[in-house]
Order: C-alpha cells, then structure tokens, then sequence
C-alpha cells in the first residue's frame, strides 16, 4: 500500500511477521513525508491491528489442536486474512471456489433436480465427477450419517479404479459424538483410509476439547478470522 500510494515512507520492521509481541514494543517505523504519513494513519493501523487480531487468535486454537484449525471463506480482506490465519498457525483451506472444489447440498439440488434424495444425489456426483477439473482437493458436504457412509463407499471403489486422492468429507452441523460415531463406523467398514474428515458449525475455543477425541482430522471455523478483537496498535510521530 505505502508502495503505491506513498512510495516516499520507508517502512523499518522490527519485528518479523508471526513473532509475538508485548506490551510497549515498538513494531515498525515510519520515515517521510509527514502528510502522507498522517494520511495513512489510521488505514496501517487498521490493518495491522485486524490481522494481527486474527493471527494472534489463530494461535489461542492450534496451540490446542495443532495442523487441525482451518479457516473458513469468510473472510473481509480475503487472502490477507488467510495470510493472518496462517501465521498463527492455523490451515487455510481454501480462498476461492477455483482452490477447490466444494460440494455442498444447493449445489446438488441444483446439479440433479430430478433426484428426490441427497444421498442418490452425492452417489451421481461423485461417480461423475472430473478429477482433472476438482483443484487441490474435493470435497463434498453431508448433513447426514447415511450420506457419509454412501460418500465414502462410492469414492472408495472410485479409487480402486482410478488411484485417485482421498475425498474430503465435511460434517456439517455434527456435534462431537456424532462425529465420532461417524468416524468410528467408516472405521468398521474399512471406509476411513479413503476420505478425510472436517467438521464445521458450533466449534468453539472452550469446548475444543470436547473435539480432539472425535476422529477427525479437520476442524474448521470462521471464529478465528471473523469478527476477532484487533490488537491495539498506535502511532507516535516524533520529529527529528
């Protein structure tokens, strides 16, 4: 931003992204023009102080489940957001529909109109689908434990044929131990080597805990990159 709108400030960090600060620690300083300076104030401020209010919230929840947390889309400054969420520690999953492809029960009604159940509807798509067109991964949301098991049934004889990635499978709205019923049925059926499993909806800080014995391998959460507290950042011109 100062590059394009303020190529005369220089800008000296003195601290790196992703390091922890405190109380009173000097960030970074500013030289140059004291218009623009003043002119910019309260735009660097706002961004530093909301993506560093990300990161530092990012970090509060892979401390307690480390390469578990990703984000959501939800985003207000996009990959900058994710960026945050990233350095504090958290997965990013995906930025835009073309990262990956995501599957989620709209998209089916209107995929197969004239398909009367979700299940019969997820059992088309993925039997269908063209891998080449799916992006990093795939993934397809149930709100159902009979559309997880039907899901992971159909991709594993999908990679029995064609070697294909595991498939992504988001529960959506599962509590804990719905989840683990889930996971320990896919288990049983020798179903779970085959897919990955995300939950989504009503995670919270407090009762992730309550997650971490679930069997999944993904949480995700718009909590830690949507409506955080923004660290507290101030500016002081001193003159020289």
């Amino acid at each position: 931003m100062l590059q394009i709108w303020a190529g005369g400030v220089q800008i000296s960090w003195s601290h790196g992204e992703g390091r922890s600060i405190s109380a009173g620690d000097e960030v970074a300083t500013l030289s140059g023009d004291k218009e623009a300076v003043l002119a910019l104030e309260r735009t660097i401020l706002n961004i530093l102080g909301h993506l560093s209010g990300i990161a530092t919230e990012a970090k509060k929840w892979s401390s307690k489940a480390p390469g578990q947390i990703a984000c959501t889309r939800k985003t207000i400054w996009g990959i900058l957001d994710k960026w945050a969420v990233h350095l504090g520690g958290g997965l990013t999953h995906r930025l835009s529909k073309q990262d990956a492809k995501m599957i989620k029960e709209n998209d089916l009604a209107v995929m197969y109109p004239d398909i009367g159940t979700n299940v019969a509807r997820i059992t088309k798509f993925l039997n269908e689908v063209e891998l080449d067109q799916c992006g990093a991964f795939l993934e397809v949301e149930v709100r159902e434990e009979k559309e997880a098991v039907m899901a992971s049934f159909t991709w594993s004889e999908k990679r029995m044929q064609s070697g294909c990635d595991r498939l992504v499978i988001m529960l959506d709205n599962f509590n804990p131990e719905r989840c683990k019923s889930v996971s320990d049925e896919l288990s049983e059926m020798g179903l779970r080597e085959h897919v990955v499993l995300e939950a989504s909806g009503g995670i919270l800080l407090e009762n992730l805990e309550d997650w971490r014995e679930c069997g999944l391998d993904v949480l995700s959460t718009s909590t830690i990159n949507r409506g955080t507290k923004p660290m507290d950042l101030s500016m002081l011109v001193i003159e020289n």
